[in-house]
């Protein structure tokens, strides 16, 4: 009797084992499947960040080329006011003269057909960029504000890609969290020693 229950402890050890392992082999190849999971992952993640650094240099770039343009813009609407004011000046100056000659001619018509003379032709008659008329035109043009210029279609296309670039990427990180979903933890018990299970025999 001693015997067969000696051979039957031991038959049950033997089974335990035998469970205890498929169990491990199970887990081992949950863990490879893991690993392996977490490998990409990483890559993936790498190659992520490496994109984001160019991303951010190259936001860097065009923030510094747009502080560059700012600043031109700024030193030209300076120099285009400096301009202006100087135009006003001369044109002032242009009226004034206009002013001084008229009475002038007419002074000197009016001695001139005393004699018999003909008068002398307007200003506007010899040239007419001596016109005044002339320069108050120029003048509003002068004043003429710039438009902005319009964003081009081929920015606002690139825009709508980048945008999308975005959507596919969130989809893309999703799909790949579902795929890694962990299965539920197994029980503290199922990992005792085998030596701890092994039934001790009478």
């Amino acid at each position: 009797m001693a015997d067969e229950q000696e051979i039957m402890c031991k038959l049950e050890n033997i089974l335990e084992i035998r469970n205890k392992t498929i169990q491990m082999q199970k887990i081992k190849s949950r863990l490879k499947i893991e690993f392996e999971a977490l490998e990409s992952e990483e890559k993936h993640l790498k190659e992520y960040k490496q994109e984001m650094d160019l991303l951010l240099q190259e936001k860097m770039a065009h923030v510094e080329e747009l502080r560059l343009i700012h600043a031109d813009i700024n030193v030209m609407e300076s120099t285009i006011k400096q301009s202006e004011n100087d135009l006003n000046k001369l044109l002032e100056t242009t009226r004034r003269l206009h002013d001084e000659y008229k009475p002038l001619k007419e002074h000197v018509d009016a001695l001139r057909m005393t004699l018999g003379l003909h008068r002398l032709p307007n200003l506007n008659e010899e040239e007419e960029k001596l016109s005044l008329d002339y320069f108050e035109k120029q003048k509003a043009e002068w004043q003429k504000e710039p438009h902005e210029p319009a964003i081009p279609e081929s920015l606002a296309a690139a825009a709508a890609a980048a945008q999308q670039l975005q959507v596919s990427r969130k989809q893309d990180a999703r799909q790949t969290a579902t795929f890694r979903q962990q299965p539920p933890p197994m029980k503290v018990s199922s990992f005792k020693t085998d030596a701890a299970e092994i039934k001790v025999c009478g």
